[in-house]
């Protein structure tokens, strides 16, 4: 199965609580902290709501 991998480039901090929990749902916790996780749809979601606190380094 195709993995994607996610990096952490922002702050949770003063960060509504859903986005928060996105971050934990997808195994990150800490800035620059990364995360390989299976490229599914409800991934990609998840990536899409926190997008502007991570990059993906790999599809």
């Amino acid at each position: 199965m195709a993995t994607v991998t996610v990096r952490q480039t922002g702050s949770p901090i003063r960060r509504k609580a859903d986005q928060r929990a996105t971050l934990v749902g997808l195994g990150l916790n800490r800035p620059g902290r990364t995360s390989t996780l299976e490229d599914t749809p409800s991934v990609r979601g998840m990536i899409a709501k926190v997008a502007h606190l991570v990059e993906v380094v790999e599809a």
